[in-house]
């Protein structure tokens, strides 16, 4: 099998706890470039904290922004867009003050969050996502309960004090299908990296799942291999792995 795409998460996966990218990573992202490999970005974050980084190694390759909201073919073309409606962000935002959570919603212009809101011209921005953070498990527990019962929100989490919400179906294995659309390859020839939950889509669609070292636990037990953690330069040390495949020095299931 050759590995033709590899789409990494950034936070707690490309980038180190300072959020910079190692030299490491960035010298390893570089030689996978050279050697036909597609190295993109698969995030969270809105397109407006992700274009510095991908500045800064040169990389001109597709984006997953947002959880799967918006696609771009590049850092400059967008591709594809995928907004919550302004009366399903009023409800989700009503619902995280009632619960006396933080909250905190990407539209195209940016990030709005608890401690910045002004109240929005709701019908006259774009939406990509909803968040909600607590260290009370139990407020995050009944909102999740409460979101369950609507079919209009995906919800997932990058760590074990927030939740993220999505239109329902857009995820970050949705926007890595329409990649694998625009580049003609399938999901099989891809290799998926992530720490967080919201990384689980896209590492069970993938060819290859991998998990970091620091990754959480189900996100270990989801993944096919474990890299080293975001501060040892596990997506350095994965590349290699995904070249050496490539090469035919090592299979998928070498240990």
């Amino acid at each position: 099998m050759r590995y033709k795409l590899v789409a990494l998460d950034m936070d707690g996966t490309l980038l180190n706890d300072e959020k910079r990218i190692s030299r490491e990573n960035a010298e390893a992202i570089a030689k996978a470039a050279a050697s036909g490999i597609t190295v993109m970005m698969s995030t969270g974050r809105g397109i407006q904290n992700i274009r510095a980084y991908t500045d800064e190694m040169g990389l001109t390759s597709p984006i997953v922004a947002v959880n799967g909201a918006e696609v771009w073919r590049s850092p400059d073309e967008l591709h594809a867009r995928y907004p919550l409606a302004p009366d399903t962000v009023r409800r989700l935002i009503r619902a995280g003050r009632d619960k006396d959570v933080w909250y905190w919603a990407y539209t195209t212009n940016g990030l709005m969050t608890r401690s910045s809101w002004a109240e929005p011209e709701w019908d006259e921005c774009v939406w990509l996502k909803v968040g909600y953070a607590s260290e009370n498990p139990a407020k995050l527990r009944e909102l999740r309960q409460w979101l369950a019962l609507d079919g209009e929100i995906e919800v997932t989490s990058s760590n074990e004090t927030n939740l993220e919400l999505s239109p329902a179906g857009i995820t970050k294995a949705s926007g890595l299908e329409q990649v694998c659309r625009l580049l003609g390859i399938g999901l099989e020839q891809t290799v998926a990296v992530g720490d967080g939950g919201n990384d689980l889509s896209m590492i069970r669609a993938a060819g290859l799942g991998v998990a970091m070292g620091n990754a959480q636990e189900e996100v270990k037990r989801t993944a096919l291999r474990v890299t080293g953690t975001n501060e040892e330069h596990g997506v350095a040390q994965l590349l290699q792995y995904v070249m050496e495949c490539n090469a035919g020095a090592v299979s998928v299931s070498d240990n």
